[in-house]
């Protein structure tokens, strides 16, 4: 069982950035493939970004390559996306997931376990 935990959301102007974390629960949390996604208003949720369990490799949608960042510390059982330049946009609940399938995972539905979200806000 893993329990994860967001936080870092907020409300920011564009261009602004912000530093999500993840915080996760159990001592095998260095064996998941993480994820962050978001959910947009009136839209369906989608990947973000996405780390092999080692952090050597990583996974961006198109909209983020080159503004954000996502990594990883296995000794603090943390994930991080890192966001710049963020735009309206990207206004949306991201949420940090975790699979137990090994590699990149991009697919939503091979993550095991999901954090409660947090809200990032783009002001205009």
């Amino acid at each position: 069982q893993v329990q994860l935990v967001e936080s870092g959301g907020g409300l920011v102007q564009a261009g602004g950035s912000l530093r999500l974390s993840c915080a996760a629960s159990g001592r095998t949390f260095k064996s998941y493939a993480m994820g962050w996604f978001r959910r947009a208003p009136g839209k369906e949720r989608e990947i973000v970004a996405a780390i092999k369990w080692s952090g050597g490799v990583t996974y961006y949608v198109d909209t983020v390559k080159g503004r954000f960042t996502i990594s990883r510390d296995n000794a603090k059982n943390t994930v991080y996306l890192q966001m710049n330049s963020l735009k309206p946009e990207d206004t949306a609940v991201y949420y940090c997931a975790a699979s137990s399938t090994a590699g990149v995972v991009t697919n939503q539905r091979l993550y095991d376990y999901w954090g409660q979200g947090t809200q990032v806000t783009v002001s205009s």
